[in-house]
Formats: C-alpha cells, structure tokens, sequence
C-alpha cells in the first residue's frame, strides 16, 4: 500500500513552479553601508594540504542581501533569533516604481503614489511583504553607481517615504517591506531628517525588512510568495539572509 504524504505532494507542485532568487552575491568588494567594513575573508584549511576547505568570513550583520530585526533600531524588541518562523514565509506584493526611479534617483515612493497604484491594481492586502521595485539592484555590484554620489560627496538614492509605511502599515495592516537599496529611506530624506526616520518607524512595528533584494523585475506584482531565510545567531540585530520567491 502506498502511503500518501499532503506536504511532500505539496512540495512537488511548489517546485514546478519558478523560483526567483532575490539574494546578491556576496564579497569583499560589493557596495554597502558607508559606515561598515567590507567584509574579510581568509582561508583556514584546504583540501590540497588539510583534506577540507574551510574559510573564515568577518561581516558585519547588515551586509549584502539582508534581513533587520526590530531590535536593530528599538530598544527592548525582539532579536532575529526571535522571529517565528511563520514571519518569514509570507505573500508578496511587489510595487513597481522603476519608471519613476529612472527619471529621478531621488524619488520618493508616498502615500498617493500607493493610492494610485491600488485604484489600478486593487487593494493591498493584509499581512502581506511588500517590495519597492526601483531596479536600482541592476546597478550592483559597482560601488560608484550604486552609491550615485554628487560632487558634494552626497549620496542619491530612492526610498519610502514615511507617510507611505504609515499607510501600508497602520491601514492596511501589511507584515514586512522590502527594497533594492542599502536604507528604507530616500538618501534625501535621510540628509533632510539627520535620522533614518522610515526605518526606525517600521521597525518599531515589531517586524522585520529585507534590504538590498534583486530581481524583483522577475516578479509579478502579486501572486508569489517571499521566503528570507537566515542563520540563527543569538542575539543579533540582522543577518545576510538568501531571500526567494516562487512565482506561479
């Protein structure tokens, strides 16, 4: 008699469909925050002379493709290690602002801009992650055009405004967001503000966001599901994450 088994039936439909994989590759040279090393690498042992190959890798926990934990701008909440599981599987909607971020790098993704985009495509739904297609990801890994500094030294670079995540989050109730670019702010906003003042808002959600995400341009604008899935280091504000999604 052969057995039946629901999940393993599940898993082979889940697996016919495509898989997008929104996690950068990373190294000692890509771009990230200013205020971070890079990373260091070195190898311990090898196959040649050890039998195996091990290496040893220095990065700061907010480093490529990445996942903040609420404690990472909020004091007393909670820690990456203490996010459920559940949290890290979740719908995905995907905005796509790409048009409006090529003709300005300093664009600002606000409520109406939401607005207009729902009276389009319908409501965002509840407890869903919702991404910031900006395309900006195409620009990696060169430092120089990722960072897009002005003679001044000033970075210029899209972001979420903050009356967009009190909407997504106070009325339409979503659970995380994400974005292509190293801050949930617009680099003008953060010039303007002295403080990242989008992110220390959604974090203070008690929720997590993914940063610096790729290939959302592989995605529709609903229908997939997110996956971000980390290490589990104790105490830790964030990690590298490998982010993915599977598309009908």
């Amino acid at each position: 008699m052969r057995m039946s088994y629901p999940l393993w039936k599940q898993l082979e439909e889940l697996k016919s469909a495509t898989w997008v994989d929104l996690t950068h590759t990373f190294d000692e040279t890509i771009p990230c925050f200013s205020e971070f090393e890079r990373a260091q690498v070195s190898t311990l042992f090898n196959v040649a002379d050890d039998g195996f190959y091990v290496q040893n890798w220095n990065v700061v926990s907010q480093y490529g493709t990445h996942i903040d934990a609420p404690i990472h701008f909020v004091e007393h909440t909670r820690y990456l290690h203490e996010l459920n599981l559940k949290e890290l599987a979740l719908p995905l909607v995907v905005l796509d602002f790409s048009q409006s971020v090529k003709a300005n790098s300093d664009f600002i993704l606000t409520r109406r801009h939401i607005e207009q985009w729902e009276a389009d495509n319908g409501p965002i739904e509840q407890g869903t992650f919702v991404a910031f297609r900006s395309d900006w990801s195409k620009r990696w890994p060169n430092i120089e055009a990722f960072e897009n500094k002005d003679d001044a030294g000033a970075l210029h670079l899209p972001g979420w405004g903050l009356d967009a995540l009190k909407y997504l989050f106070e009325e339409r109730h979503v659970k995380a967001i994400g974005h292509e670019t190293f801050d949930t702010d617009a680099s003008i906003d953060v010039a303007k503000n002295g403080d990242i003042i989008g992110e220390r808002y959604v974090l203070g959600q008690d929720t997590f966001q993914v940063e610096l995400l790729t290939n959302l341009d592989q995605l529709p604008s609903r229908g997939a599901i997110i996956y971000t899935i980390s290490p589990k280091p104790k105490d830790a504000p964030g990690f590298p994450v490998r982010a993915f999604a599977i598309k009908p």
